[in-house]
């Protein structure tokens, strides 16, 4: 029997995202980076950089403090 394995996808909101890099310190599949650019707030906020790894573990949104990430999964 295989183990049919999820596949996820993340949505940020980089005007709420204050770059904290919680994200990006527990994403298991190193799908999350901090961007090279500013948010409007100033701050350097994450993205997604590796949206083909994700899980849709949700683990990212789970630590986000500013409740900047949505996750959705598909089997």
């Amino acid at each position: 029997m295989q183990t049919k394995v999820k596949k996820g996808t993340i949505v940020i909101d980089s005007e709420k995202c204050k770059g904290c890099k919680y994200c990006v310190l527990t994403c298991p599949q190193k799908c999350i980076e901090i961007s090279s650019s500013f948010n409007s707030s100033g701050y350097f906020a994450a993205k997604f950089s590796n949206p083909l790894n994700c899980i849709g573990c949700a683990m990212c949104a789970v630590v986000c403090p500013e409740i900047a990430i949505e996750v959705f999964v598909k089997d």
